[in-house]
Formats: structure tokens, sequence, C-alpha cells
């Protein structure tokens, strides 16, 4: 979850995209030009450990927006599923 968010913070869309599960990932990652990441906050963790499968990971994330300083968060509650030994973004609960 934290190397997803500093690609979101860096703007790495094609980290984002070979981290997502391929069963549901899109065919590309667009990124809003005009959103800063500033923070996360991690308040959950569910599995996800060496031995998991999967694991669920709920966060806040902070962001601002670069053109008006407008600042907002996303909450999410995430699933993630491990394929030969890396973990993979599936969905959002």
């Amino acid at each position: 979850m934290r190397s997803r968010y500093a690609a979101f913070a860096v703007r790495d869309g094609e980290y984002l995209w070979r981290t997502w599960h391929p069963r549901n990932r899109p065919p590309a990652v667009i990124l809003d030009p005009d959103r800063e990441w500033v923070a996360l906050r991690i308040t959950d963790v569910v599995d996800g450990t060496a031995d998991d499968a999967a694991g669920i990971v709920e966060f806040t994330a902070r962001f601002r927006q670069i053109t008006d300083g407008a600042t907002g968060e996303q909450h999410e509650r995430s699933t993630f599923a491990r394929r030969a030994g890396r973990w993979f973004y599936v969905d959002s609960l």
C-alpha cells in the first residue's frame, strides 16, 4: 500500500498499473496532474503478512489541488492479493 501511495505522489502511473491485479486493472492509469498527494495514514491492516495470500488495508490519503489549493482526502479499504510472491491491488471495499 505504501509503495502505491508513493507512486501516486510521484505520478508513476506505470508502477500503479503493474501493481494492479490483472483481473481488474484498467487499460491505462491516468493521474490527475492537478492533484498533489501530501499524507498517508493507515488505520487498519488485516492479514497481508509473508504467510498470507491476501490482505486488506484501510487508509486515508490527503491531497491538495495545485491550481486552487483546495484540500481533501480519500478514505478507502483496499484488498490486495499475492501472486508469484508479489502483492497486487485488487479493489476497494
